[in-house]
Formats: structure tokens, C-alpha cells, sequence
């Protein structure tokens, strides 16, 4: 562990006065060791050349280019064991002209005739697929980056990276893919254009790592090795690759989107009449330099962007859904991933939530190698008394160290001809400034985070602050993490995501400890537990929540997984709350509720076609009372056209009156048919009786062209009672991608 440390501790660590402090100065003596250490993997490098002959995007890997190409080969196993070479054998073989950089990759069947895939969806699920992933990071920074692949039939997979290896898969850009599927192995083909990336000009080693999993085995690869605890596509574990010559210039890139859409929608609850809309508008999307975009949107339509997944309610504080919106998802880490994911100061569904965006820009992307920035500004109709709102965010990162980096944040929301008289049940404006540390070692043992918040409100004023922290070490078989908080009862933020300021300014502590132990046997991988403690204060530093869990996980070489837990809670509500979400009485503010609870959960491995995974809890509830919950989730595939899944929630509340006995349902059925890799159509049906509704939504996608789309979306929304219609919705939407 301490083998990056720059100085011995014995120089001064001897000393019996020393001896007890000595884990923390340790820690702090070796950690710029173990932040500035060397690329793990530096050793790794593939050559690309220029091709001396065109390639055809076919699957066919007959071109003659190919044959002159450096070949990266010798992958080695990542899980389910990290200290051996993989057994399925992988090929893989680059090359680049003025246009494009293209790759070939062989993907050798470990046995033969095999195949495991869920369906030729875009952007799959990683897990369900035996798939090829390319993982590249254009600035050798080791944190952000680029990722494309496909799985076995040739459903294609693009994302931006970020944080040093997550991948954002609703990013969706330009570019082409083929596969060829034979007896003993498959064949992936793809031109990435280079107006499609970012990249730092003139610099002739980017980070590079290729991933592999065969399902038919259970084995993840990749060519560069990657500790098992981390996944492959973590940027801090990638090799080289090595250009010839710096990549060309994309030269003039601009890129025009523009769509129409008809919108059929008759609200049969208000009134019979239908109303019909035809929209008109688009995006811009221009480099400003190789690794500099700036977004326009004007008028945007927004209607294709799937159906959120419903939940269940029975937390006192408002559920997250994910942004999916095409225009704020370029760069997207450096507007939402500032803070944690219950301190958010900015998050994008604030903006247009049931109110038209007039227009929108976005500049974001890399300034140079240390320096990235991100400047949106986003316009918002009048609507009701609402008045017409603008939103600025800035946004400012720099890289220290080897992978870590500091940032910084302003937030604006403005209302724009503000009148007392008619926006009065609105603040005229809310802001947020903020700057956070990220920690990420070189070997990404070592990662964390350090944020400071302060918002500005007309009414909102004097501790208005926000101060959070965390440390986290992972290694093979040891975890540990400190997380703390602290948020004023005055912070405000607005355009953001922070659930838990609705305590009106609370402290917080979440401390966590896990092992795993690894094991030799023909079905189970590791096991272990876990212990972890979430504890809240009010601002008289009187204890008002404390959840307490023990957790017992088994990994299955399958790739299945196995939890068993038990917990503990303490509740002092501090603001009345309804314990169904209902709409019934509320319990009193200042009432103490004390219960323990257990539970598990089991996912199957994917080699299947029919997959599962299903979950328990039983214990008490709020008031002396009981809660049992039970959730499946099942799909089978007819691979690889068809997919067929059913997800089922099932709550049952026992309390006294007035609330006595209540059933929750969450049912959600759903058909995905993918005709061709270019052609889908999703079906799926959510009824939940805690909303009251039947949804019913129906999506058929044809990209006609790379990153070019028709859209039919038909949307039904039903009373569960009988059925009767509440309201209903016809969009047919065109879009269209043109390289200028």
C-alpha cells in the first residue's frame, strides 16, 4: 500500500509520541504518492498507422489494409479472476485516414455456435450481451473520454466518459458499425469520424482499452488488465495508443438537426375537442475546435425522450429521475455531476418541466489538457404566472494531479420582467455558487470528494451554506467510506436536486465497511459483509434519523448475485408526513418511530434466455406498524428480435387507524422489438395504483441514417377502475443529421 509513498516512514514515525497518530500521518505523507503515481498500464501501447488502402464498413475483415495493421492481442481475464490470460481469445486491429479512425475486432467464440444477446437495442445492457467495448481517452487525462462497441448481432453502443470511467449511454453521435456473426467467432467493424470525438490537437498518445465478455463462460477481458474490483472501462487502467502522426484536423464541423413533428392530444377528463400542433425547430451542434462544442437548440421537442419508470413513493422526499434530453447531454458531468447525488445545485429536468424552452446554448468541452469549461444558457416561455425564466450555469474544472481535479460552479435563475402583483408565488431569482475537490488516485484505490455550496435568495438569507465530504478506499477485498454533510436550513437551490434540505438544515454522517472474501469453488465467487450507518442531526444536534444495516452479499461466477441484510431505524419527523403518501392524515411533527426490518435479493446470471432477479422485505413500519414488500422482475428473450420483461412491485401497510391496511401495485409490462439494428419498436404498460393510472406508451424508432430518426409515439392514459380514457397522445416526429 505504501509503496508510492515519497518518504520512508520509519525516517520519523519511531518515536513512541508518534506511534499513535501514525495511520494518519501516514496517509497524509504518502498520499501525493499515490495521487502522482505513473499510468498502472503505461507499458500497454498499440501503434495506429495511416490505412494504405480504403476500408469497407462491412464485418468482412477482408479488406487489404488490415493486413499491414499492428495486432492487440493476449487479453487478460478480468473477472471472474484477474490473475490469469482470458480464455476467449480477441483480436483487435486499428487504422485511421483523414476522416476516420476504424477499428476490427475478431471475437473468437470460446465455444463454438454459442450466442448470448438480449436483443440489436442501441445502447444495451452491458451485463445481458456478449459484447466488445472500446474505451478512449482522448486526452490522456485519465478521466474523461469516449466509448464505443457492440454486442455479438450488432446493436450498436456510444457514450461519453466521465469521473475516470462512467459512461453517459444517452449521448448518441455519428459514426458507422458492422458485424458478421460465423460458427466460431464474430466480427466487429466500425469508422468513427473524427468530427464525431473531442480530442486535444497535435498530441500522439491517447488512452486506449478494449473490453470483452463472453457470457457462454461467464469471462470479462480486456487488453490492458483491470483489477477486478473496477471496471474495465475505468480510464486509470488504460494503455496507449500511439499515433504515427498527431490525428488530423476535423476541420469544418458544424452539424445541422433540424425536426418537424405533429402532436395529436385530446384530454377527454377536460373536454372532447383535439388539439393538434405542428413544431418546428432544431439543434446546431459546432466545433469550435477539436475539443471544444458549442450546442444551439431553438424551439426543442423533446417528445421521443422515453416514458420515466415509475416508482412506488413511500420516502418523504421527492424521487430522482435521470436526465435523457439529447441537448443537455453533451458534457453532461460537468453541469450534473457537481456534488452528490442528494446535493445537487444544478440539475437539467429543473428547465423545462412542463414549461417550452424558446432556445438554448451550450458550450462545453476542453479548454486544454488541465482546463475544461461548460456555459449553458436556457429560456423558458410565460405560462400561467409564471413569468418568462432564464437559466445560466458556468462551469470551470481543472485537473491536479495525476487524475484528480478541482471545480467550480454558478447557478442562475432569473425570472425576467418579474411582477409582484403576478409571479408573486415565485422568487424573482435563486443562485448558487459553489467549489468541490474530487480525489481520484492514480490507481483508483483512493477517491473521494470536498464540496462547498452558498446560494443567494430574496427571502432565504443567513445560513444559507453547504459544507460534504467523503473518502473511499477500494481495494480486492477490503472497502472502507466516510461521507459527511451539512446544509444550512436557508440553502436554496432551485435549479437543483437536493431532497433532504426539506429537514429545513441538517448534519449528517455515513460511514461504511466491507470485506470480501474470495474463494475457491465451481459455483461462487466471493462473499462478505458489509456494515454501514446513516445517521441525521437537526440544528439543535438533537438525532432525528438513524438507519443502521448489516449486509451479507455472494458473488456466482455465473454472474449472478445474492444479499441478505437486516436493519435497523430511528425516525423523529420533523415536518408532518402522511406514511402511505396517500393523501390521508399525516403523522404529527415531533412523533419518534422506532423499527427493524430484513430482506434479500437475488439476480440471475444472463446466460439464459429467461433471466429474474426478485427482492424481499418484511419489518415494521412507521406507528408501530408493518410493511412487507415484495419485487420481481423477469424478461425472456427470443434472441436476438425479441425481448419480453415484466417488473411487479407488491406493498402491503399495516397500520392503525386512520390509515388501518393498504395495498400498493406497480406493475409494468413491456415488449421490445428490435426488426433490424436500425429499427425498434417498445411497447410497455405501467399501472400503478398509488397514482391511479394505466400508462400506455408505444415508441417505433427507424434511423434511416446514422444519427437520423423517425419517431411514432403513441401515449394512453387510463383510470385503472374502468379503464375510461383519461387522455391520449399521437406524435410523429422526423429529425435529420447534416454534416455541413
Amino acid at each position: 500500500m505504501l509503496k508510492n509513498c515519497p518518504l520512508s516512514p520509519n525516517l520519523f514515525l519511531t518515536t513512541p509520541v508518534y506511534k499513535n497518530l501514525r495511520p494518519i500521518l501516514l496517509l497524509l505523507i504518502c498520499l501525493p504518492g499515490f495521487l502522482l503515481a505513473q499510468k498502472p498500464n503505461e507499458n500497454y501501447k498499440y501503434h495506429i498507422f495511416k490505412a494504405q488502402s480504403p476500408i469497407k464498413i462491412d464485418g468482412n475483415a477482408d479488406d487489404p489494409a488490415w493486413q499491414t495493421t499492428e495486432v492487440a492481442d493476449n487479453f487478460f481475464m478480468v473477472q471472474p479472476i484477474d490473475t490469469s490470460f482470458a480464455r476467449a481469445k480477441t483480436e483487435v486491429r486499428m487504422a485511421y485516414d483523414s476522416q476516420n479512425m476504424y477499428i476490427l475486432v475478431v471475437n473468437h467464440k470460446p465455444v463454438k455456435g454459442t450466442l448470448i444477446v438480449e436483443s440489436l437495442r442501441r445502447d444495451f445492457s452491458f451485463n445481458k450481451n456478449d459484447n466488445f467495448l472500446l474505451f478512449m481517452d482522448t486526452f490522456d487525462d485519465r478521466t474523461n473520454g469516449f466509448s464505443f462497441g457492440s454486442n455479438a448481432v450488432g446493436a450498436p453502443w456510444d457514450g461519453q466518459q466521465f469521473d475516470g470511467g462512467a459512461v453517459n449511454l444517452s449521448w448518441d453521435n455519428k459514426w458507422v458499425t458492422a458485424v458478421k456473426n460465423l460458427e466460431d467467432r464474430w466480427i466487429w467493424e466500425a469508422a468513427i469520424p473524427f468530427k464525431s470525438i473531442r480530442y486535444k490537437p497535435g498530441i500522439t498518445s491517447w488512452g486506449i482499452n478494449f473490453s470483452r465478455l463472453d457470457l457462454t463462460i461467464a469471462e470479462k477481458s480486456a487488453w490492458a488488465p483491470v483489477p477486478r474490483q473496477f471496471a474495465s472501462a475505468s480510464l486509470a487502467y488504460t494503455g496507449q495508443l500511439i499515433w504515427d502522426q498527431p490525428p488530423p484536423d476535423p476541420g469544418l464541423n458544424i452539424s445541422l438537426i433540424p425536426y418537424t413533428a405533429a402532436r395529436f392530444n385530446k384530454n377527454f377528463q377536460r373536454s372532447n375537442d383535439h388539439e393538434r400542433s405542428l413544431a418546428i425547430g432544431g439543434d446546431v451542434k459546432i466545433g469550435i475546435t477539436p475539443s471544444m462544442n458549442l450546442d444551439l437548440t431553438v424551439n426543442p421537442d423533446f417528445s421521443q425522450v422515453e416514458v420515466d419508470v415509475q416508482q412506488t413513493n413511500l420516502d418523504r422526499f421527492e424521487l430522482f429521475f435521470p436526465e435523457r434530453r439529447q441537448f443537455f447531454l453533451e458534457n453532461a458531468d460537468l453541469f450534473a455531476n457537481f456534488g452528490y447525488a442528494s446535493i445537487r445545485p444544478f440539475f437539467s429536468r429543473r428547465i423545462g418541466l412542463g414549461v417550452p424552452i424558446q432556445y438554448g446554448a451550450r458550450l462545453s468541452g476542453k479548454l486544454d489538457k488541465n482546463w475544461r469549461l461548460g456555459i449553458l444558457d436556457v429560456q423558458t416561455s410565460a405560462q400561467d404566472s409564471l413569468p418568462v425564466t432564464n437559466y445560466a450555469v458556468v462551469a470551470l474544472q481543472r485537473q491536479v494531479f495525476a487524475r484528480s481535479n478541482i471545480r467550480f460552479m454558478m447557478v442562475n435563475k432569473d425570472a425576467i420582467r418579474y411582477s409582484h402583483e403576478l409571479n408573486n408565488a415565485f422568487s424573482r431569482y435563486n443562485r448558487n455558487i459553489g467549489t468541490e475537490f474530487n480525489l481520484a488516485s492514480a490507481n483508483n484505490l483512493w477517491s473521494g470528494k470536498a464540496l462547498f455550496l452558498k446560494s443567494f435568495s430574496p427571502d432565504r438569507k443567513g445560513d444559507d451554506m453547504v459544507h460534504a465530504a467523503d473518502i473511499r478506499y477500494a481495494s480486492t477485498n477490503f472497502t472502507w467510506q466516510w461521507q459527511h454533510e451539512y446544509i444550512g436550513a436557508n440553502y436554496n437551490a432551485e435549479v437543483g436536486y437536493v431532497p433532504n434540505s426539506v429537514r429545513n438544515g441538517y448534519y449528517k454522517i455515513n460511514p461504511s465497511v466491507g470485506y470480501l472474501f474470495f474463494v475457491k469453488s465451481n459455483r461462487l465467487i466471493s462473499h462478505g459483509p458489509k456494515l454501514q450507518t446513516t445517521l441525521f442531526w437537526d440544528k439543535k444536534r438533537a438525532l432525528s434519523d438513524n438507519e443502521t444495516a448489516f449486509v451479507y452479499t455472494f458473488n456466482f461466477k455465473s454472474r449472478g448475485l445474492a444479499t441478505i441484510w437486516t436493519a435497523t431505524n430511528y425516525v423523529r419527523l420533523l415536518q408532518p408526513f402522511d406514511p402511505t403518501n396517500s393523501g390521508r392524515e399525516r403523522l404529527r411533527a415531533g412523533t419518534e418511530h422506532r423499527w427493524k426490518s430484513a430482506g434479500f435479493e437475488f439476480f440471475s446470471g444472463p446466460q439464459n434466455n429467461f433471466t429474474y432477479d426478485f427482492s424481499g422485505r418484511v419489518g415494521g413500519y412507521y406507528q408501530n406498524g408493518e410493511r412487507l414488500n415484495l419485487a420481481v422482475n423477469a424478461g425472456y428473450r427470443f434472441q436476438p428480435y425479441v425481448a419480453l420483461a415484466l417488473s411487479s412491485n407488491y406493498n402491503s401497510i399495516s397500520l392503525p387507524a386512520p390509515w388501518n391496511h393498504i395495498e400498493y401495485w406497480l406493475v409494468g409490462p413491456r415488449v421490445d422489438v428490435t426488426f433490424r439494428n436500425n429499427l425498434f419498436l417498445t411497447t410497455f404498460v405501467q399501472y400503478n395504483n398509488q397514482a391511479d393510472n394505466i400508462n400506455l406508451n408505444t415508441r417505433l424508432q427507424w434511423r434511416y441514417k446514422p444519427a437520423s430518426d423517425l419517431f411514432i409515439v403513441y401515449t394512453d392514459n387510463y383510470l385503472p377502475e374502468n379503464f375510461h380514457v383519461k387522455n391520449r397522445a399521437l406524435v410523429v416526429k422526423f429529425t435529420y443529421w447534416w454534416n455541413v
